[in-house]
């Protein structure tokens, strides 16, 4: 005779939600808003301007990375984004 809950998945003593910073390519896409198809046909033009590679032996993606990237795009990166508020504040101070 089994046990009653042979074969019942076991919980976890794990009780917090963790997100993975690593995805499979079809969260990759997702978070560039394109279909996985879509993310295929594209992915070359995005390797050759940056985008970050998938790791190469799980062949998932960074989203980190990935963040990164789309921001340096349009020049929102952490470096500029700090000078441009440190700018900001310095104005700010020489009107009053």
């Amino acid at each position: 005779m089994t046990a009653p809950n042979a074969g019942a998945p076991i919980s976890s003593p794990v009780r917090f939600k963790m997100d993975p910073l690593d995805v499979p390519p079809t969260k990759a896409a997702r978070r560039l808003g394109l279909s996985l198809a879509q993310f295929w046909q594209k992915l070359r033009q995005l390797l050759d301007r940056g985008f970050p590679p998938a790791d190469p032996t799980t062949g998932n993606y960074y989203l980190p990375a990935i963040d990164q990237w789309m921001a340096s795009r349009t020049g929102l990166t952490a470096a500029n984004g700090s000078q441009n508020h440190q700018d900001t504040i310095l104005e700010r101070i020489a009107r009053l």
